[in-house]
């Protein structure tokens, strides 16, 4: 039977390796997937995830226990990642198909016309130019609230915000992204 996250920490605070091994099994697909979205590509997405498990075990000590773990470590990967995007000059190259999926239909993507490819390819170039227009906190608001599905709560958690806050860096995303994006948005 696995280890609930608070027993694993448990465990994992007294020394037992395979128990925040077990820890880092459960958690690190959704955190690469996070710090994808991000940073915009694997290569720092995997840089980041080993900086959040590295940082997490060095400060696992200082876990509240009545947090959630997962939430925590969320809240970590987010921080690496803005440092990340912070650290670099607008270097990003990087591709997420995931962007696509916003605008690409279900019913086109078994058998996409070439047309349909060219249209997908555009709009994926413009997406990933409009998401290194955000700053780091915008980005990472946007990401969290329409990527992960996160609440303005658990975002404000996140990203060390007050709610209004929160909102405020979401909304600056989302105008940004229309305007970025606007021949393909309607408004």
């Amino acid at each position: 039977m696995p280890l609930t996250d608070t027993a694993a920490v448990a465990l994992a605070r007294d020394g037992d390796s395979d128990a925040f091994r077990g820890l880092v099994e459960r958690h690190s697909r959704a955190i690469f997937r996070l710090a994808q979205r991000m940073t915009g590509n694997p290569q720092d997405a995997e840089d980041v995830v080993q900086e959040t498990f590295l940082k997490a075990y060095r400060q696992l000590g200082r876990f509240e226990s009545r947090a959630n773990f997962g939430t925590w470590l969320h809240r970590i990967a987010v921080n690496c990642s803005i440092d990340l995007i912070r650290s670099r000059k607008h270097q990003e190259t990087g591709h997420d198909a995931a962007d696509l999926d916003l605008f690409d239909g279900a019913d086109d993507r078994l058998d996409p016309s070439p047309e349909r490819l060219m249209l997908s390819a555009e709009v994926q170039a413009r997406v990933s130019r409009a998401m290194e227009g955000l700053t780091a906190m915008e980005r990472a608001a946007f990401v969290l609230r329409h990527f992960e599905g996160h609440s303005i709560e658990e975002i404000s958690r996140s990203l060390g915000l007050k709610a209004n806050a929160a909102k405020h860096s979401i909304f600056r995303a989302v105008r940004k992204m229309r305007l970025a994006l606007e021949p393909f948005v309607e408004s």
